[in-house]
């Protein structure tokens, strides 16, 4: 097997370079090794990266006896468990989207608008007027916010501000090249005063706290909720078994992880993007007024290919030898959709590093042009969910307040945040009252 040409120095230079300047580096090793091209990581093995959308495709529509989902996200094991939908493969990965499917789409979508609405609402309340801020800090609120209620089904009080104290402190980023550490090395970083000791305790704290929502809830099941954890609580295979405590745990933290910091960032992103684009920010602002969807939607979609939630979408281990565009692989190498270089290929997107939502009014995005949510039978979940609440987000700012670049209004740089990556300020704006003309008598 002979693998396509990448950077030749040390893996670990090369971990390092995909950690903490992971755009410039994949534009870099495009530029020099072409497509497709190999990175090498400790512990991981290669990984090769594929941008054009024929290769993207053949990945996704890939044999999933030849090609693992679940193996390939193997590192989010200590930080979601082994009983997540990311991690499983085959019959199991099956059996567990099949149950987490139905709460996430349908009419079931309505009344987590009618909530996100009224999250947002009141935490713009919060945002401070005229003078500079962090908008970062604030999606993250609403976000985590959308999760203790929408998903876990918690009620304001004192045992949901418990459990967001708890999730915030769990979400506190590590040492960025912590997470890129092999599961089966991170036993070496157990040690007293380790960053990785102090993730340990905060999990089980998080751990022990929804254990104990579960356990109530299992006590005095109410089929009027229609939270996801309710919901999940009843819902049953083909065989007619219920998931278990620890499947449900697992997937609450799954949700957690890419249903909180992914979409806040998104939004982080959308407002940095539409803060240098004025034009591009009246004309959704406009769209927002006049209770119009198509721009909304457009600036989501701009928004998630110029900073996609993940820069890589959906990697397969390879298990069973397979062929991919005349290039046999075989097992212990990793097949890597990567999302931003097919983003930004000036082939599939005219001026790729402009801002331009009009590029989604008159189509949709192509199934393996856009893939910020991954693709194929992997494509995630909560989709859906995070467009729904991006949407509404944007609309609930927008309708009250005007958005002014705050600080030097220079471009702010990439910041890595576990498995995202960040505007540097958290995108710095200023917020002012909307001036509105006055309703005729």
């Amino acid at each position: 097997m002979s693998l396509p040409p990448g950077p030749p120095g040390p893996a670990f230079l090369q971990t390092i370079g995909y950690t903490y300047w992971t755009f410039p580096f994949f534009e870099e090793c495009a530029r020099r090794y072409g497509d497709p091209f190999t990175l090498r990581m400790p512990g991981f093995g290669s990984f090769v990266m594929l941008a054009a959308p024929e290769h993207i495709k053949q990945v996704f529509t890939g044999d999933p006896d030849k090609l693992h989902a679940g193996k390939a996200n193997a590192v989010l094991e200590p930080v979601v468990g082994r009983h997540s939908v990311l991690l499983l493969d085959g019959k199991e990965h099956l059996r567990q989207r099949r149950l987490l499917l139905p709460p996430l789409h349908g009419e079931r979508m309505k009344e987590y608008a009618r909530l996100m609405g009224q999250i947002a609402a009141a935490e713009l309340e919060r945002m401070p007027v005229g003078a500079p801020f962090s908008i970062h800090h604030h999606m993250q609120t609403i976000t985590l916010q959308v999760i203790l209620r929408a998903v876990f089904g918690l009620d304001e009080g004192a045992q949901m501000d418990e459990l967001a104290a708890l999730l915030v402190e769990f979400t506190r980023p590590p040492p960025s090249l912590m997470i890129f550490v092999p599961p089966q090395y991170l036993k070496y970083g157990d040690f007293p005063l380790s960053p990785y000791r102090a993730f340990l305790r905060r999990r089980e704290k998080v751990d022990r706290a929804l254990r104990a929502i579960l356990r109530a809830k299992q006590a005095k099941p109410d089929p009027s909720r229609t939270d996801i954890l309710s919901m999940l609580l009843s819902a049953r295979d083909e065989e007619g078994r219920a998931m278990t405590e620890d499947e449900l745990r697992d997937e609450l933290v799954t949700m957690l992880v890419a249903g909180h910091e992914t979409t806040a960032t998104e939004l982080s992103w959308a407002f940095e993007r539409l803060l240098r684009n004025r034009d591009a920010l009246a004309k959704l602002t406009a769209d927002v007024d006049s209770g119009e969807d198509a721009y909304v939607t457009a600036t989501i979609r701009e928004t998630l290919r110029r900073r996609p939630v993940l820069s890589i979408a959906g990697p397969r281990r390879v298990v069973a030898e397979i062929e991919v565009d005349g290039r046999t692989y075989g097992p212990g190498c990793h097949l890597v959709p990567n999302a931003y270089l097919v983003h930004h290929d000036p082939e599939i997107y005219p001026e790729p590093y402009a801002f331009r939502p009009e590029r989604f009014l008159e189509e949709d995005p192509g199934t393996y042009t856009w893939i910020p949510f991954g693709g194929g039978r992997r494509r995630c979940l909560g989709a859906s969910f995070a467009m729904l609440e991006m949407g509404i987000v944007l609309r609930a700012v927008l309708s009250r307040m005007e958005v002014r670049i705050g600080g030097a209004g220079r471009l702010e740089a990439n910041r890595r945040r576990m498995i995202t990556v960040v505007p540097g300020k958290g995108a710095e704006a200023i917020l002012s009252e909307r001036e509105r003309a006055p309703v005729p008598a």
